[in-house]
């Protein structure tokens, strides 16, 4: 299992090496979007508008925006002071908690925790702890440049690592609107959906849940390919640069002609009246 990050638990003065692994994946069926003209996937490009062009990723700095086009710049330098001395590698456990005392809507990703070397015993003595009290661990840890509040606790003799919402990242639900407050029933009707739910309800098995579109379309798809209902993106061409080139080349002569100064007109010669030619007849 691919290692994510490498760091310490810490609660009180015990101290375990740990390595993250990613607890779930995600299974979503990946569609590209192509040209439909010919098939070609299409490309999505970092282009500044200002400067016309495709910018790299060494060019790219981030900027907050706290008004229409107004930005503050932050560099790199900036999020290390903030990340503080323990920096990224350190979790430290504030808090232990009963896990059913936080609601279901703060939870937001899994991490499996394994442990590092020389961390095995002081991984086995944070699990045992945890499972004779029946307590799980409040924390707070960076992950990807980001401070996350989490919980550790034990599934099937692991450790998980399961990062949270902060409060202020939960919406209120005072914002839902049409949220009716009381509503008159009919105990008739009350107990007929508590008899409902008796005959529904059963012990949680997650084997018995199956993503039923997403079978149906991977099925659709191995359809089509069996029957060679499939479509080659075609080779995009190779950039000729004789031709670029010599489009630069004529470009910079138009340039050229349009910038170079037109040469001054030569004066066109007065002829010599016939008084003038006899008078410089006479003189002779």
């Amino acid at each position: 299992m691919h290692t994510m990050w490498k760091g310490t638990i810490s609660f009180g003065l015990v101290n375990i090496p740990v390595k993250l692994h990613a607890a779930t994946e995600d299974k979503d069926v990946k569609l590209r979007q192509l040209h439909k003209e010919c098939q070609s996937p299409i490309k999505y490009e970092k282009v500044c508008p200002v400067c016309d062009r495709e910018v790299a990723n060494d060019e790219i700095v981030k900027g907050y925006e706290y008004a229409k086009n107004k930005f503050v710049m932050l560099e790199e330098s900036d999020f290390a002071k903030i990340k503080g001395e323990k920096g990224e590698q350190a979790v430290e456990i504030i808090d232990f908690v009963k896990l059913e005392d936080i609601d279901p809507i703060y939870f937001n990703k899994s991490y499996y925790l394994s442990p590092n070397e020389g961390g095995t015993k002081a991984y086995g003595l944070l699990r045992a702890a945890l499972s004779d009290t029946g307590k799980i661990g409040v924390a707070k840890m960076m992950i990807r440049s980001k401070e996350q509040l989490a919980v550790i606790r034990i599934y099937q003799n692991t450790l998980v690592v399961e990062t949270i919402h902060y409060p202020d990242e939960v919406r209120s639900v005072q914002d839902v609107p049409n949220v009716p407050e009381n509503i008159e029933m009919a105990k008739k009707e009350i107990d007929t959906a508590k008899l409902l739910i008796d005959q529904l309800t059963t012990e949680f098995d997650p084997e018995k849940y199956h993503d039923d579109y997403r079978t149906a379309l991977l099925d659709l798809i191995q359809a089509k390919k069996n029957n060679e209902q499939i479509t080659t993106a075609p080779k995009v061409p190779a950039q000729d640069n004789v031709t670029d080139l010599m489009e630069a080349l004529q470009a910079s002569l138009e340039k050229a002609k349009k910038d170079k100064p037109k040469p001054k007109q030569a004066q066109p010669r007065r002829r010599k009246t016939t008084a003038t030619a006899k008078k410089k007849t006479a003189s002779k």
